[in-house]
């Protein structure tokens, strides 16, 4: 069974559950699309990840967006 996961920073929010369902879809279509497969065989997983538990050349995305 494939397993799609998006991992993304959890920002503004996070993305709101009628996004991540319509992220999941086209990401599904695209794999039908691709390789041939049934849809009900795809699982897309999404992590949201804090900007506190990210970082870029030793700094937190956090302290990155305030230009800390």
């Amino acid at each position: 069974m494939p397993i799609i996961n998006v991992k993304m920073t959890h920002e503004d929010g996070g993305a709101t559950k009628e996004q991540k369902e319509q992220l999941a879809k086209k990401l599904t279509n695209s794999f039908v699309e691709v390789f041939g497969r049934g849809e009900k065989t795809c699982v897309v997983t999404i992590d949201e990840i804090s900007t506190d538990n990210y970082a870029i050349g030793g700094k937190t995305i956090t302290n990155v967006r305030r230009g800390n």
